[in-house]
């Protein structure tokens, strides 16, 4: 496929996908929007193959394959669409293969294991599979490439990846025999067969079970938010045309969170997710927000007092729990 159409076809594959958060829309750089959109169709590409291939086998094959398709991109030869329109961005933006690498190893990772002893196990897991994004979101907006920078980063990315774990609690059981939950933290017995139990049934059927489970994932809620707190201090360390970009992706996994409390933490029975309104509103925030930092940037530079906006990122205190 030429370099032209593969590209397009990684903006169509992006804007039509669900996610948490948009990935393709004004706010990101013109000159950056191919190559998210290919970095983006990489990570797709690699996710599926790792769940959607049918059978653990086939996905470690596959994963095999689209290695050495990366080896080819590596080498100059691209062949995949995907890999076609990626090379411009590795070459324009300098990319290392190591992030590539570290996001197929996670999904390698996923055919060998399945559920999880300790929360330092599913956060070393979260680094192979979430961290690596954030550090090529960063290079491709040309921020610098310093260790505190990708700290905070790698905090944020962790976060979206626990709160997406903490969302998909059914289906990650029921479609892809995974449990997340760290095995330290689940004192719930028989979890996985009241689990299946309960999601046949319904909301009439063991009430203690959907009780203990609104505790289970609270807490499990409350564990990640520390994540999204620490590593929003990210933005006060990016350009301003970076910060809306990552601001979205930020209040995307928050808004997330909020909802799997606003939901009652019932995640084993149904999966909270964002409307297209509310994607919207986020888009629309990050964008004003950023329109009123540069306006506070400008007044600062005159001299004049910069007094805080109402639309300021953060968590306020009534939604931290």
């Amino acid at each position: 496929m030429p370099e032209a159409d593969a590209r397009r076809w990684c903006g169509a594959l992006a804007r039509s996908h669900y996610e948490n958060f948009p990935v393709l829309t004004a706010l990101v750089p013109e000159r950056a929007r191919d190559d998210f959109a290919a970095v983006y169709a990489f990570c797709r590409w690699s996710d599926d193959l790792g769940d959607e291939s049918g059978s653990r086998a086939e996905a470690t094959a596959l994963l095999g394959w689209w290695r050495s398709e990366l080896d080819r991109c590596y080498d100059g030869a691209p062949r995949h669409p995907v890999f076609v329109a990626l090379r411009p961005a590795i070459l324009r933006c300098d990319l290392p293969r190591a992030p590539f690498d570290q996001l197929i190893s996670a999904f390698e990772l996923d055919q060998q294991v399945d559920r999880y002893e300790t929360w330092e196990q599913l956060v070393d897991y979260c680094r192979l599979s979430a961290d690596p994004v954030g550090r090529l979101v960063l290079m491709l907006l040309e921020e610098p490439r310093d260790p505190e920078t990708f700290r905070l980063s790698d905090s944020i990315c962790t976060a979206l990846q626990l709160t997406n774990h903490w969302q998909d609690i059914r289906r990650d059981r029921l479609d892809r025999n995974r449990v997340y939950i760290p095995r330290e933290l689940n004192r719930i017995e028989d979890f996985e067969r009241r689990l299946e139990v309960t999601v046949g049934q319904g909301y009439g059927c063991d009430r203690a079970f959907l009780e203990e489970t609104r505790c289970l994932v609270a807490d499990l809620v409350e564990r990640t938010w520390p994540y999204f707190d620490e590593g929003r201090s990210l933005l006060d360390r990016l350009r301003p045309q970076s910060v809306p970009v990552v601001r979205l992706f930020v209040e995307g996994g928050e808004h997330v969170l909020r909802l799997i409390s606003r939901w009652n933490h019932e995640t084993v029975l149904h999966r909270p997710s964002l409307s297209k309104g509310a994607k919207a509103w986020m888009v629309a925030r990050a964008w004003i927000g950023a329109r009123w930092a540069a306006r506070g940037s400008a007044g600062a530079s005159r001299g004049a007092p910069v007094r805080g906006s109402s639309l300021e990122p953060g968590r306020p205190a009534e939604d931290a729990r």
